[in-house]
């Protein structure tokens, strides 16, 4: 990656922001008799009743109705257990909002290049949008690789329905206008092109529109701030919870040192593709330049080598498949190593974050849970997302 994105410096931490702080699912009926004393006190108002009753004894055994626990994890979600779903470009850009102030540094100018990089990898996660499939799409760097649209279905996001919708266009209702690479889509809806024809392809205000979906979700909050001449919309940081918990994951992602992944690392259970959507959130905020919360209560030396595993992330992910990366010890074969793309990245640095060889095992365990959920070494979509990741990869030299 370029060296301007290793050599960055993370800034104080966030005192609203806590990397230690989890969220804990609650506690199953046990079958002893002070289980079912403490179920019956805290469970009893907030699971509903069904015909078998839920916290009743039969000698030393209690009799309930599994689905009055996700009654009461509904009822958790109404005052303050867990927090709304949200998508990759939502997740990044809360990284990046300051709690109190409620807008992005006015320094960074990539975070609005990595949204736009977002809502292509959770159009191809979603399955809406994939690679061309064409055997001779491997000489070509990955970047450089063709998108079609493989579903016009709706995904109920208005930004995502809005981008697939230009991407069909473009490629006309047969199938048979022109293709562009994934690099060419990042550039056009994010305006960056010098071809005047291709203005429409832009996405407009994506950060306000992805702030206030998120107002809408109870996350933030929209006031009006006077800055000199003019006054602005602000979004702070309505409910902590949301933030802490993503802070935790992301803070997780970067410390933890074993081969298999830790559950708090990752999204809700149940959640497709969440060492994916996990492993882009953290390399998008990386390239977006709004990881310093996830980094707060780090050293100064911890830090740095936090920084150092998401380049070492980044150079395992921006390949397909997956770990394919020159040097890399994964073993998922080399057939999507092509001449002009994947092999000419430098190779990925042994043991270059905390930790050393631990540090990197537990890179290759994200590779491999990554793979998990790919559909094989065909996986398009997830060839997408590679592409998407190579080139955020090469932010700072496109700004």
């Amino acid at each position: 990656m370029a060296s301007g994105l290793s050599r960055r410096r993370v800034a104080a931490p966030s005192s609203s922001t806590h990397p230690d702080d989890d969220d804990r699912a609650p506690s199953s009926p046990g079958p002893s008799l002070s289980a079912s004393r403490h179920n019956s006190t805290s469970n009893v108002h907030d699971a509903p009743r069904s015909a078998g009753g839920t916290a009743f004894e039969r000698g030393s055994k209690i009799a309930y109705d599994p689905r009055d626990l996700d009654g009461a994890n509904e009822d958790e979600a109404k005052i303050g257990g867990k927090v709304p779903r949200l998508t990759i470009m939502e997740e990044v850009l809360l990284l990046g909002i300051k709690d109190r102030q409620g807008y992005l540094s006015f320094w960074n100018d990539n975070i609005s290049y990595a949204l736009r990089g977002c809502i292509l990898i959770e159009l191809a996660l979603r399955r809406r949008v994939a690679v061309v499939k064409d055997s001779a799409r491997r000489r070509l760097p990955i970047s450089e690789r063709l998108v079609e649209v493989i579903d016009t279905k709706s995904t109920g996001e208005t930004i995502l329905d809005e981008a697939l919708k230009m991407m069909k266009a473009q490629e006309g209702e047969r199938g048979e206008g022109e293709r562009m690479s994934i690099a060419n889509w990042i550039d056009l809806l994010s305006g960056e092109t010098w071809n005047m024809f291709k203005y429409g392809f832009q996405l407009k205000q994506v950060r306000e529109r992805l702030a206030k979906g998120l107002v809408d979700k109870g996350i933030l909050r929209t006031e009006k701030r006077n800055f000199l001449l003019f006054d602005m919309a602000t979004h702070p940081l309505s409910d902590t919870r949301a933030k802490t918990a993503l802070v935790s994951r992301m803070h997780t992602l970067l410390t933890f040192t074993t081969a298999s992944i830790p559950p708090r690392a990752l999204g809700e259970e149940g959640e497709q593709c969440r060492v994916v959507r996990g492993v882009t959130t953290l390399v998008a905020g990386y390239a977006g330049s709004v990881l310093d919360g996830a980094c707060g209560g780090l050293g100064f030396e911890e830090r740095e080598a936090a920084f150092a595993r998401c380049d070492d992330i980044l150079a395992e992910f921006s390949v397909w498949p997956f770990g394919s990366q020159p040097g890399s010890t994964t073993g998922f074969g080399s057939g999507g190593v092509g001449p002009g793309g994947e092999a000419q990245r430098r190779p990925a640095r042994q043991g270059s974050s905390a930790g050393g060889v631990v540090a990197r095992d537990s890179v290759m365990g994200l590779v491999e849970g990554a793979m998990k959920e790919s559909r094989g070494e065909e996986d398009l979509c997830f060839e997408l997302v590679a592409g998407v990741l190579e080139v955020l990869g090469k932010l700072d030299s496109l700004l």
